[in-house]
């Protein structure tokens, strides 16, 4: 038996006939003889009999109909449980993101939603390789991941938004030969030690393009992710490195320069499942995400 079911014996017992529980339901007669044929299969003592020319319940079926009542009661209360827990404006919403993103949105978020009345974001830090971000959406409410601009898209399974697209700049030491020139090509940074991702990530492909174009393979001589200690790592000396140019923490001893002759660019994206967005909540921390995202943009103009 299921819920409509229930619903239909009950307008029986209170209407009388089938034509108008037909009527009052917006369906036809034939319909409403269907879903009491089959309710009755899942009853071993008959709900209705005939009287005259109408169909009547029997004293099984007024009992069941009182049931009925109980049932649309709780199944109602359970619906407004439900709606009150998605407009709730105040609940947690869970947010991961990678590290630069994390670094980057984490405080302007924290800063946003602080007070009375505002959803609670927990917050949790997830590097992984480009694949694995829509599996996360399993896990929290909302998920910063990153691609390149003209990487795949995300798979179907997972609502995507874009907050940023930001441009990828070759970091140098303050003072290399190189911070002279406002743009630089494959050509002119080919020749150099390189620092980069590990394999997997996305970075990864626009280190590629860069060998491609300029018809050498780079030297890669460090594998670092965290772009805070990649920073430490060209200062330093150790090599030159692709960094982001909005969500990397400057480092006073690190120049960026622009990049031409590759897709140099990366989206960092919002992906969540779609019924995560039902919550009042959930939408709010949307919302403030993209503002936060306008106003890292806005800090290098």
């Amino acid at each position: 038996m299921d819920e409509r079911q229930l619903r239909i014996l009950r307008e029986l017992g209170d209407l009388g006939s089938v034509s108008a529980v037909a009527e009052a339901l917006h369906v036809t007669p034939s319909a409403i003889s269907q879903q009491l044929r089959l309710l009755q299969r899942a009853i071993p003592v008959p709900l209705t009999e005939r009287a005259g020319r109408r169909v009547v319940l029997t004293d099984a079926g007024q009992a069941l109909a009182a049931a009925a009542i109980e049932v649309e009661t709780a199944l109602a209360r359970a619906r407004h449980t439900i709606t009150d827990f998605a407009e709730q404006p105040d609940g947690d919403v869970s947010v991961a993101a990678f590290h630069s993103a994390a670094s980057a949105f984490f405080p302007l978020l924290l800063r946003s939603l602080a007070g009375p009345g505002r959803p609670r974001p927990a917050l949790a830090d997830e590097d992984v390789a480009q694949d694995r971000f829509p599996a996360l959406t399993r896990h929290y409410d909302l998920v910063l991941a990153h691609r390149l601009d003209h990487g795949p898209p995300w798979p179907r399974t997972v609502t995507s938004t874009t907050l940023l697209r930001e441009p990828l700049d070759v970091a140098l030491p303050a003072g290399h030969s190189l911070v002279s020139k406002p743009l630089l090509s494959p050509r002119d940074v080919a020749g150099q030690p390189w620092i980069t991702v590990h394999d997997g990530f996305p970075l990864m492909a626009t280190i590629e393009a860069i060998a491609s174009v300029a018809n050498r393979r780079l030297d890669i001589v460090h594998r670092i992710n965290e772009f805070a200690v990649v920073a430490e790592a060209v200062a330093a000396g150790g090599g030159l490195a692709l960094m982001p140019r909005w969500t990397a923490r400057p480092h006073p001893d690190v120049v960026l320069r622009p990049l031409s002759g590759v897709h140099a660019r990366r989206h960092i994206d919002v992906l969540h499942r779609p019924e995560r967005t039902a919550r009042k909540a959930v939408r709010t921390v949307l919302a403030e995400l993209h503002r936060a995202a306008a106003a890292i943009q806005g800090r290098d103009t």
